[in-house]
């Protein structure tokens, strides 16, 4: 069946006006001012979006699809996220990662994840590895996970600066780099390292000795959390003015983090003010990892749980508090991780783009309904696809 969305103000991200998008096959095939299929004698699914902003679906690429954690113990282990989790949030497209537990969480896992999710309506990729070095592959090399198998479309999460890092010294992280650059070469993916990086005083160090001592293209690496305190924010601000990626993290403001975290929305302004590119800065929400707290000493204090539901929340702070324009907020979750990522039929409204598209209520930016591939997932804010079990 053809559906048309009628009626909406578009932002693509960029503003394109009062628009008629006419979909069909999980793409969008068609934009006009105006589109009437009245006398065509076609059975059309029409989409009444009238006082409402049609924007394109928003960009997890951060993402502990099977649950995270486990640095309390067992009890500690984050739970699965679910359908709606990612729907009702406006998600469409997550990259899933593992995170500190590469050993009772296996890529195995983390893949069959991945095609569940994608069988109930939502896209979805993921990284292969976990925060160790040597990184645990699905097929025994990094290049070869990238080549063969579909969904791994990078590395990671590699954690540096971190205390439960398996402090990776500037070699071993060279030569993983390495391996992900010529499988991503060699798979037309983008093949770049997702690098957590901790708390500690070492900041970025070790990605700056990358970039300098080696052939590595600084944007071949993608460094989030980098809003976890304020040190580390600005020496983040310096490496994106160098033409780095940087990416925040949305879950839990303050949450983590020895010196206070800065909130993604008021990251995103202050970086803007500092001449860093927009399309140099990302947003990822963390969701279902675990946000542990430690002591003094390092020993386990508690932990939040990653939210994805925080993804758009921040994105909309952007806008309602910190004064940043709409189209250049939703650049963040839509059309960078998109080129990033090299997700070619994400991130943007155009013709032969996948119909992945949210609606947004005009004046509140609330979200009022949720298309992934043409489907409708949330209609007036209630999922009307759940996930199998829910």
């Amino acid at each position: 069946m053809l559906t048309v969305v009628k009626n909406g103000e578009v932002y693509a991200p960029s503003y394109k006006g009062r628009k008629d998008l006419l979909l069909a096959g999980g793409k969008i095939i068609d934009i006009r001012s105006e589109l009437d299929l009245s006398a065509a004698g076609l059975a059309v699914q029409e989409i009444d979006a009238e006082g409402r902003l049609v924007v394109p679906g928003f960009i997890d690429a951060h993402v502990h699809l099977i649950g995270g954690g486990g640095e309390g113990g067992f009890k500690t282990r984050t739970p699965e996220l679910s359908l709606t989790d990612a729907t009702m949030a406006g998600i469409t497209t997550a990259v899933g990662v593992l995170g500190t537990d590469g050993t009772t969480r296996r890529m195995e896992s983390l893949l069959a994840k991945a095609n569940a999710l994608e069988e109930e309506g939502l896209t979805c990729y993921i990284h292969t590895g976990s925060y160790q070095i040597p990184v645990k592959t699905l097929t025994g090399s990094i290049e070869s996970d990238l080549i063969f198998i579909d969904k791994i479309i990078g590395v990671g999460e590699i954690a540096i600066s971190d205390h439960r890092s398996s402090q990776p010294t500037f070699h071993e992280l060279a030569k993983t780099a390495a391996a992900a650059r010529n499988g991503g070469m060699l798979s037309g993916k983008a093949g770049l390292l997702e690098i957590h990086v901790g708390d500690s005083p070492d900041k970025l160090q070790l990605l700056e000795q990358m970039v300098t001592r080696t052939d590595l293209p600084i944007h071949h690496f993608h460094p989030t959390h980098i809003n976890r305190n304020a040190e580390l924010f600005h020496a983040g601000i310096e490496y994106a003015l160098k033409g780095g990626y940087v990416d925040f993290t949305t879950s839990a403001a303050g949450a983590y983090g020895k010196r206070g975290k800065v909130k993604s929305s008021e990251a995103l302004r202050l970086m803007l003010e500092e001449k860093v590119p927009v399309s140099n800065i990302t947003f990822s929400s963390d969701g279902q990892a675990s946000l542990p707290s430690f002591h003094p000493n390092g020993e386990y204090a508690g932990l939040q749980v990653g939210n994805v539901m925080s993804l758009y929340e921040e994105v909309k702070d952007a806008v309602q508090l910190e004064g940043i324009p709409l189209e250049t907020a939703l650049r963040v979750i839509t059309s960078n991780p998109a080129k990033i990522l090299k997700l070619h039929a994400k991130g943007g409204i155009e013709k032969g783009k996948d119909a992945d598209l949210v609606l947004l209520e005009k004046d509140s930016l609330e979200i009022h309904s949720v298309l992934a591939r043409g489907r409708v997932m949330v209609e007036n804010k209630r999922p009307i696809v759940k996930g199998t079990f829910a």
